[in-house]
Formats: structure tokens, sequence, C-alpha cells
């Protein structure tokens, strides 16, 4: 940074202000390695790619001054790189109990809000446990500080640059770069000569630093938050209640990513609505076997939507939005359940939500922490859970000479939601994780190890579903 200091971007100062002893606002994230790994080896993989990155050496400060990047000029990587022994017998119960721990552990705020710890004994090799503020980045952007830490070959360190994530197809600038944008249909309108406060939201979704203007189009503002408003309330159900201050994580085995790239081309629709369909299927099963009522039961999750423009895809920062997924629950035959996620994320395809949701918290970093606490209050009793999909490397990557076997992340959840899905494609295969308040999921294992039968349901569902018709 060429300051000591600089100021903070609307949006990433909500986030820095969002946190909650029930709720803290960290990004997890879990590499499983079937090698051991040397700690200095790892120490100087963060030295030399994940420092290069400036915001690293700065703590995040909210004060009468504003929130602000300070320069921490006694700086210490020690402080930020550490190792840790599991107990024996070390294996996947051991790992999720640790990152359970971390979860609800709060980083130092009189550093840089960032840890890497090394877990030296994992089964027959190592993992790495990453904690950073969200008010650094979201997860898109963090992906891609991940990849610049890892390499596409096991000797690759030192002679070739460090592996790339997968790129979309590339978008244009002006008209062009919003396609894919969910709303972009309303923007585009914007853009062709619409109604100026649409053209303004566009801005937004470019420029996350001009959000705030949110806040002076209340006709434009009104409408959308109306419509949210109007979203009922979540019913009541065992997921929801009083939050308290431990979060338990857990994984399922990955899954292969082929079955559901060829079950979505048979059903018509997208990977991830297979994908979610399996995650509501799961849920499903855990609140009856809780004794739920989910006859009939829609519960509705928080989704984040990539807004980055694609000249910005290295730059840190938050760049997101949501949208409101309604998942059936209470459905329990798979392909109905399949079709109706399907409908659903159709149904979002050309909602504005994201680009509100944006700029609704670069308003509510300018407005300051009451208004936002009623605001997350506000959103957060419409939603149950946040879902969220980060697509991966395709090809398995290797840290420190070290193959990557498996790739977990957690996402915070915020306000009164206890629940947190995610999924992550990488190396051919499909990886499900769920980080849970422990007053509203005391056994989130329940939950993850249903998330493979679910899948396996709608797989055979789709492969005997003409039979069965055939013998009607």
């Amino acid at each position: 940074m060429a300051t000591d200091q600089e100021r903070m971007s609307a949006v990433d100062a909500a986030w820095l202000r969002m946190d909650r002893q029930s709720n803290l606002m960290m990004i997890i994230g879990v590499w499983i390695l079937d090698e051991p790994l040397d700690f200095a080896s790892l120490r100087r993989v963060i030295a030399e790619r994940f420092m290069k990155f400036g915001r690293f050496r700065c703590r995040p400060v909210d004060d009468l001054g504003g929130a602000r990047w300070v320069c921490d000029h006694d700086f210490d990587l020690d402080a930020h790189v550490l190792r840790v022994a599991l107990p024996a017998p070390a294996g996947k119960q051991e790992l999720e109990a640790l990152v359970s721990d971390l979860s609800g552990m709060q980083l130092d705020g009189r550093r840089p809000l960032w840890q890497f710890q090394l877990v030296e004994n994992y089964a027959t090799g190592a993992a790495v446990i990453m904690r950073i503020h969200h008010c650094y980045a979201d997860g898109i952007a963090l992906s891609r500080v991940f990849l610049s830490l890892t390499d596409a070959e096991r000797d690759a360190e030192a002679a070739s640059p460090p592996a790339t994530a997968p790129r979309r197809r590339a978008q244009g600038s002006g008209k062009d770069g919003l396609r894919g944008i969910p709303g972009a249909a309303l923007v585009q309108h914007a853009l062709d000569g619409g109604a100026d406060w649409l053209g303004r939201l566009a801005d937004m979704a470019r420029h996350p630093d001009h959000a705030g203007d949110l806040a002076r189009h209340a006709f434009g503002t009104g409408l959308e938050l109306l419509k949210v408003a109007a979203l009922r309330d979540e019913p009541d159900v065992s997921l929801r209640g009083p939050l308290g201050s431990h979060k338990l994580a857990a994984w399922a085995e990955p899954l292969p990513l082929h079955e559901a790239r060829t079950i979505a081309h048979a059903l018509g629709c997208t990977i991830n609505d297979v994908l979610m369909a399996a995650a509501a299927g799961a849920v499903g099963a855990y609140l009856r076997e809780q004794g739920d009522d989910t006859q009939g039961l829609v519960l509705r999750a928080a989704v984040p939507v990539n807004l980055r423009d694609p000249s910005e895809a290295e730059a840190l920062g938050n760049r997101f939005g949501l949208v409101f997924l309604d998942l059936p629950v209470g459905i329990r035959d798979p392909i109905a359940r399949v079709q109706a996620v399907a409908a659903a994320m159709a149904g979002l395809k050309s909602s504005y939500q994201p680009l509100l949701t944006l700029g609704l918290m670069g308003a509510l970093g300018i407005l300051g922490d009451q208004a936002e606490r009623l605001a997350i209050d506000l959103l957060s009793r419409k939603a149950t859970l946040v879902a969220s999909n980060v697509p991966g490397p395709r090809t398995a990557v290797y840290v420190a000479g070290r193959r990557i076997a498996q790739l977990m992340f957690w996402v915070p959840q915020s306000g009164h939601i206890g629940l947190g899905l995610s999924i992550l494609s990488y190396n051919g295969q499909v990886q499900f994780g769920l980080i849970a308040d422990r007053k509203r999921v005391p056994d989130p294992t329940s939950i993850a190890a249903r998330f493979a039968g679910e899948f396996e349901s709608i797989v055979l569902a789709t492969l005997l579903g003409p039979y069965l018709a055939s013998a009607r």
C-alpha cells in the first residue's frame, strides 16, 4: 500500500461490523494432503505468495475516524502461521473437532485478521486450516488467492507459475460485461436508456465502492426492499431458534462430479440444481428425524452470487450479492425435488436481488451499526441457512510439492441464521460441507452423512425412471 492507512470500502466495512459472538464473520478453509507437509515449506509459501497481497499486512480498524485498513508495522508472520497436532487417533473426527473449535474463536484484533494452522499429524498426511475475516475478501477472491499458493505439478514450485483458477468464457466490457449476472435483463434495460436508478445498480455491480449511492435512490431501494420484506418469515423448525457461541463443522466424503453432470444432462437442469436438491433432501431427512413435520415444507437459503467484474477478477474485497432460494425439503421424491429446485433457480435468473443486497451492504457500511443490525435481523428472518457453491480447480494441485487430496470451505452465517452448507468441486469430485450452531444442530455429521444417500437416490431415480414408467 502507498500509505499507512487506506479507507475501507463501504461494503467491506459492513462485513467488518457484522461480527456477533454467535456468528463470527470468518471464512474457513481446510486442505487435506495425502502426504506430510514440512512447516518451513508452508511458511515459505505463505511468505512468498500470500504476502504478495499487501492487504494481508493490514488490520481493519473501525473507530470515530471510520473504517480503514491500517498497516501493521509490527507484523510477525509467526503469529499467523502456526503448527498444531491432533490427539490420537488423529483422524477425521479429531480434525472436525479442531475446525469446530477454531470456527468459534475470534481472530486477534491487534493483528491482521487471518491465520493458517498446519496440522502435522492428520491421518497419513497433513491438513491446513485457513481462517480469514470476511471483510478482506469474498469466496471467489479467496479461491484465487488460494490458487496462487499452489502449483499444477508436484515439482513445479520453483519452475512454473502458480496454478490458476478455471476461467469462465471471457466477458467484454460495457453491456457484454453484465452477461450472466442475475438481473442482467433489467440492468440491460437501464443501459439501453431505461430508468436512471437501474443504471446506478449496474454501476454498483461493477464498482462496489459506489454502492452507498443506493441510499440516495429511494425508489429503487424501496421497491426491492418491499419485495424482500414481503417474503414470509421462515417457519418454526428445529434449525431456527436462539444461537450459542459454539460452532460444529462436518463434511461428507467426496462424490464423483461426472455423475452429477450426467444426471443434470439427463434431467435437463444444471449440476447445481442436482447438488442443491441432494442437500435439500439431506436437510429434510434430518428434520423428520428430529420430529419436525416436513409435509409441504419449504425452507429458504441465502445464496451468494458473484458480481465481480471480469476485469477485477484478481482484486480482493467483497463483490457479491445474495438471492433467497426456496429449498423444497419436504419433497421426498428425488426427481420432483430436483425439478422444484430447478424451477426456483430459474425464477431467480431475472431477479436483481444480488444487485440490491450488494448495494444494501454498501449503504449499511455508511449508515452505521444500528441500521446494519436492524437490516441483518430482518434479512436473517427470511432464510434458515446460507448455501454456497464455489468451483475449484479441475485437476489436482500441490502446495509446497504436496498433493491436496480434498478441499473444504465454510462461509459465515449472519444474524439469526445457524446453518451453513457449502459445495465445492475439485479434481473431478464434489465436496459437501456443513457448519452449524451447536444449539440448533448438536450433531451436524447426521446431516452430512445423508448427502451421499440423497445424491444416489437422484441417480437411481433418473436411471430407473424409464423402466418404472413403462411398468405402469
